[in-house]
């Protein structure tokens, strides 16, 4: 069915905060409507307000039709303990509340009540609708289609993060909304899944809308941006794509600062030009006073006169000022200053791989014979699967060959982010947690570092299990800028990162002179950033571009 989705002065944020207010949005049949701000800026927070998650501080979320299937997909995939694929795919996809609310009707009918038909038809129609009857024949055509050749009956647990990235890919292609709500759905699909994924959102007949911090796939898949502005709790909608918005956004904030400028010039103009007449009328009034021979009533009269008209330009000033329009000086975005701390320069071989063999289950690596020398600056591709995180691991020392050898060169300090963000993690509060892994900082020193990259009192009081993936970006990030490090690896390091924090990323990057791995996905990275060796791996082998 064709669904449209109304919001109307909703108001979203947690606790007594309010992220955002007065919003307005309409999702019509074929909108792809991004969602775009800085982290925290409230973008989970409206997907799951829009999909009846949550309950908004104000406002409201209206379908048409009332009985639309709305799905939201969050961007964790929120394992549960001894999930099968297959369950995991009727849950994703609505299928398994839709037969388990069709069920409890169904048996309801044993009771001859007529509301329990009419609830068991529309149960019914649901189920229908949901895609629930043909899954189970659907659901292996997919996932062959995906290159993953296994059992749907295997935990979603002994997936690798590849693996239930694509089987999160298989889910939204087995869904039937009539309007789909994506929360960071690019987050470890290879270049394969991501043109996939971009095809089955163009191809969608109904809404859709979607938080991304991939700028490709943004630029070829929306049709309109909404920008959350944390700064002033306000949003904004641009129509045309996102490389549409960006132009526009850079109009419309030169304008704003021009418009306030010009405030600020001529109040400023005035506020002098008052000062000036107030001061001629006191010094006309005390020169009068000093130089008018008592008897001299004409001149005083004239000097009198001569000061009330001062007085009186000083009013009309004055009154020039108080009807000016008053403009709100644009506020400054927070934006993360990034640069990464420097060691004193490794070995001139980083690491070396002879022949290396690495085997894990049933999946091989190798044979690989690779040298990283001291200021290599690798990009490494290849599709989910093909042993890219197993290569890292292999050339950090982290993990012993079966076959061959591995070794790493001397004075190697490794900075790292990894796709699990396990530098920090657990439920210890993330200043107990930094503090560990960073012990030369004092602790307020690593209040104030950690306050840098947006991560405040309400923050690093919490345990780190509970920060949301983008904030444990930053306080990676955050590590990563108070060690020095000699070997940067990056593995995905755009995934939850909001866009301004990519942007800021790529440039650290740039001026950072050590030894880089980066593993990315992200197609505009990989042309910002500046690298002298490219590696494709595939199929458990290593090619060199």
């Amino acid at each position: 069915m064709t669904a449209t989705l109304v919001a109307h002065g909703l108001a979203g944020g947690y606790g007594h905060r309010t992220l955002f207010e007065g919003l307005d949005l309409t999702v019509a049949p074929g909108d792809v409507i991004g969602v775009v701000g800085a982290n925290g800026a409230g973008k989970s927070t409206l997907l799951r307000l829009l999909g009846g998650i949550d309950m908004p501080q104000a406002g409201n979320v209206r379908s048409s039709p009332a009985d639309a299937f709305v799905g939201w997909l969050p961007q964790e995939h929120e394992p549960v303990p001894g999930e099968t694929i297959a369950a995991y795919i009727a849950r994703r996809t609505g299928c398994a509340p839709a037969t388990a609310e069709m069920d409890a009707a169904a048996a309801a009918l044993a009771d001859p009540d007529a509301d329990a038909a009419d609830a068991y038809s529309t149960a019914l129609e649901r189920w229908l609708a949901s895609g629930a009857a043909d899954l189970d024949e659907r659901l292996p055509v997919v996932l062959a289609d995906l290159g993953l050749a296994l059992d749907a009956d295997l935990p979603m647990t002994a997936l690798s993060g590849g693996q239930a990235a694509r089987v999160g890919l298989a889910a939204l292609l087995l869904s039937r909304f009539d309007i789909v709500l994506l929360d960071e759905p690019t987050n470890d699909l290879d270049l394969d899944g991501l043109e996939r994924l971009e095809a089955f959102v163009r191809g969608i007949r109904g809404g859709v809308v979607l938080v991304s911090h991939d700028r490709e796939f943004l630029a070829r898949s929306v049709t309109r941006v909404l920008e959350l502005d944390l700064a002033q709790n306000t949003s904004r909608l641009y129509g045309g794509g996102y490389d549409a918005y960006l132009e526009e956004r850079a109009t419309v904030r030169r304008h704003a600062r021009e418009k306030y400028d010009d405030f600020a010039e001529k109040k400023a103009d005035l506020v002098a030009r008052a000062r000036t007449q107030r001061e001629w009328s006191s010094q006309g009034v005390r020169n009068a006073m000093k130089k008018a021979p008592d008897n001299d009533k004409i001149r005083r009269k004239a000097a009198t006169e001569s000061s009330e008209k001062q007085a009186q330009k000083v009013r009309q000033m004055e009154s020039r000022i108080a009807r000016l329009d008053e403009v709100d000086e644009p506020r400054k975005e927070w934006q993360l200053e990034f640069t990464i701390g420097a060691a004193p320069r490794a070995s001139s071989v980083v690491s070396t791989l002879s022949g290396a063999v690495l085997r894990q289950g049933a999946f091989t690596l190798g044979p690989v014979s690779l040298q990283v020398d001291a200021g290599d600056r690798i990009g490494i591709t290849g599709p989910n699967g093909a042993g890219k995180t197993t290569l890292l691991r292999a050339l950090l020392g982290r993990q012993t060959p079966q076959e061959g050898s591995a070794s790493v060169g001397a004075s190697v300090e490794i900075g790292e982010i990894d796709q699990a963000r396990a530098v920090l993690a657990g439920p210890r509060p993330l200043a107990d947690a930094f503090g560990d892994v960073v012990p030369d900082l004092s602790p307020g020193d690593a209040r104030t570092l950690l306050a840098k990259f947006g991560l405040k009192a309400d923050h690093v009081t919490r345990p780190v299990d509970e920060l949301s993936p983008g904030e444990r970006t930053r306080a990676g990030l955050a590590v990563l800028q108070a060690r020095g490090v000699n070997v940067l690896v990056l593995d995905e390091p755009t995934n939850h990162l909001d866009l301004p924090a990519i942007e800021q990323l790529e440039q650290a990057l740039d001026t950072y002179a050590g030894t880089l791995l980066l593993v990315t996905h992200d197609r505009r990275m990989l042309e910002a950033v500046r690298t002298n060796r490219q590696w494709r791996v595939d199929g458990g082998r290593v090619t060199e571009l």
